[in-house]
């Protein structure tokens, strides 16, 4: 265990707080889980940073980035589905995403057994920042609705949910196609093992 890697691990108990902080019902927590979530944001690239910087990139870390990120983001999709903040009909895409994030990481597991590590790609690092800044907007609008509901009216701001669940589709797309990305890139080690 590295610095870089105790800063991935963080998110997992920033996840918890967050949650709550969306769940009860005292003024700012709302905001407050807001900030909490803009600054797992930041860790998602500091602890990236860390590890180049200090020359401790290690398949350890590689690994728990990537699975810190699945399981922080979809901790936050269920959130946000259980407060209605995202439709009840989006269950079908969590479920998809969900079913994405297990294949690619059984996938990564099988090639650690190789000693071989699948990295990020371009595709699947895209697809991340999408499902931040859409989750991240979805938990905006909530704050605002939650802790500035008296100044600012519902529908001068519903535009910033629809905004967010509109990106939510567009990550949902880029989660499939870089699922099937990387399963095809990486079939061998599958038919192989």
């Amino acid at each position: 265990m590295n610095l870089a890697n105790w800063v991935t691990l963080l998110r997992i108990p920033l996840l918890f707080l967050i949650v709550l902080l969306m769940y009860v019902d005292f003024p700012g927590s709302a905001s407050l889980s807001i900030l909490l979530f803009i600054f797992c944001g930041i860790t998602d690239w500091l602890d990236g940073y860390l590890a180049r910087k200090y020359k401790i990139i290690s398949t350890l870390g590689t690994f728990m980035d990537a699975l810190m990120d699945k399981i922080f983001m979809i901790g936050i999709m269920v959130a946000l589905l259980a407060l209605r903040i995202l439709p009840l009909w989006t269950l079908f895409l969590i479920l998809l995403v969900i079913g994405r994030e297990f294949l690619i990481t059984t996938l990564r597991l099988v090639a650690a057994t190789k000693n071989v590590v699948i990295a990020a790609n371009m595709s699947g690092k895209v697809k991340t920042v999408i499902q931040i800044v859409s989750t991240g907007i979805m938990i905006l609008w909530f704050a605002l609705t939650r802790d500035f509901g008296r100044w600012l009216k519902p529908h001068y701001i519903s535009w910033i949910r629809d905004g967010g669940i509109l990106l939510f589709l567009y990550s949902t797309y880029l989660t499939v196609a870089s699922g099937v990305s990387y399963t095809i890139s990486h079939r061998k080690l599958l038919i192989d093992s």
